[in-house]
């Protein structure tokens, strides 16, 4: 990564054009065209440089139902489990800790009764008798733009 990569991705952090052409926006800033914003970017991205691209939104404020659940899960069946886990686009990420409960995931839905679809289809699909509910008490984000 060069000088201008960093920028990129400092652009791409903390002052992102909310513009119908950002990279024709950055790349202006920056002294690059377009392409060459776009083409550095998928590069950095291609490279694992960049992990993600794309907008986070406060999902309370759209009326989304988020919380913290927890499941038991054997050893032998973490892998099955979390392949049922990944198969639904609510659940934002899920993880292994040591203890009981052993796999942990986030659920972020529309509605309570959509969470309530997951949490039914989880237990039918992964054999799971019990999903234990945290939800939010209070919410943190925390910002990080990274040098």
């Amino acid at each position: 990564m060069d000088e201008k990569d960093h920028e990129i991705i400092q652009m791409l952090q903390g002052s992102f054009p909310l513009e119908s052409e950002p990279y024709r926006v950055i790349g202006d800033k920056l002294w690059l065209d377009e392409v060459s914003v776009i083409s550095r970017i998928a590069r950095m991205i291609q490279g694992g440089a960049i992990r993600y691209l794309g907008p986070f939104f406060d999902s309370r404020k759209l009326g989304y139902q988020g919380c913290l659940a927890a499941i038991q899960v054997a050893p032998e069946q973490v892998d099955k489990v979390a392949a049922v886990l990944d198969q639904f686009s609510e659940i934002t990420h899920n993880y292994l800790r040591d203890g009981k409960p052993n796999m942990w995931f986030t659920v972020i839905a529309p509605s309570l009764e959509r969470r309530a679809e997951i949490f039914s289809a989880i237990k039918e699909a992964a054999g799971i008798d019990e999903i234990m509910v945290f939800p939010s008490k209070k919410f943190f984000k925390v910002k990080v733009d990274l040098d």
